[in-house]
């Protein structure tokens, strides 16, 4: 057995101790990839801190310029690893992640069942029956009588029409001869009309129409003297 199999076997083999929770163990998860990164800063600055060396070095000292290429490699190894075990780890800490939603998703239906299964043990399902049938019956007695206030009475229908017809004819001619009494006619004038002029011929237009005549009298037989001569 590998000395990390042991490690494990050692480390599984106490009883006694009590399994984390799923809070605790996404904690130390967290920290663990927190601490990892920090390393990987370190790595990444002490790799670029050799490539520098080497670069300094160059021709000039083979044996520094080596040494420092084969830290550089070193801690490029190192970061490697590390890169692979955040992997892992990230892997492990969203598959725990996602136990913990299922978990929690789980236990809240467990409860919810259990609440609801409180419930319906209050309720009887003749009892149900019973009331939606109750409901739906008054539901109809509603609408009939709804249906009862919206019909038209039938109040005076045994009435006979001919003798309405006469009656509504009646009252027209009522209303007509009111109409016609308050229509106002012209006044009649109460003075009496100017008297008419006398046609009979004055004294002086008689006179005048005498002497004419005798005028003409004497002219005619004026001319009757002289046709005889």
């Amino acid at each position: 057995m590998s000395k990390l199999g042991k490690f494990f076997h050692r480390g599984g083999s106490s009883k006694g101790r009590a399994a984390p929770s799923a809070q605790e163990a996404l904690a130390r998860l967290r920290e663990t990839e927190e601490m990892l990164g920090k390393k990987q800063e370190y790595l990444e600055s002490r790799i670029q801190g050799e490539l520098a060396l080497a670069k300094k070095h160059g021709t000039q000292n083979k044996r520094a310029a080596l040494q420092a290429l084969k830290r550089k490699k070193r801690f490029e190894k190192q970061l490697t690893q590390i890169d692979g075990t955040l992997s892992t780890i990230e892997f492990q800490r969203e598959a725990l992640e996602n136990s913990h939603t299922n978990t929690e998703v789980l236990r809240n239906m467990g409860l919810a069942a259990k609440a609801m299964k409180a419930v319906h043990e209050n309720m009887d399902l003749n009892k149900i029956d019973d009331l939606m049938q109750e409901i739906t019956e008054q539901q109809d007695i509603a609408q009939e009588i709804s249906e009862a206030f919206s019909q038209r009475v039938g109040f005076g229908d045994g009435f006979d029409e001919d003798e309405l017809m006469a009656e509504l004819e009646e009252l027209e001619q009522e209303e007509l001869n009111k109409k016609m009494t308050n229509i106002r006619l012209p006044a009649v004038p109460s003075s009496s009309l100017p008297a008419q002029p006398d046609r009979k011929p004055s004294a002086h237009r008689s006179h005048a129409v005498s002497s004419r005549r005798t005028e003409e009298e004497a002219d005619f037989n004026e001319l009757a003297a002289w046709a005889s001569c």
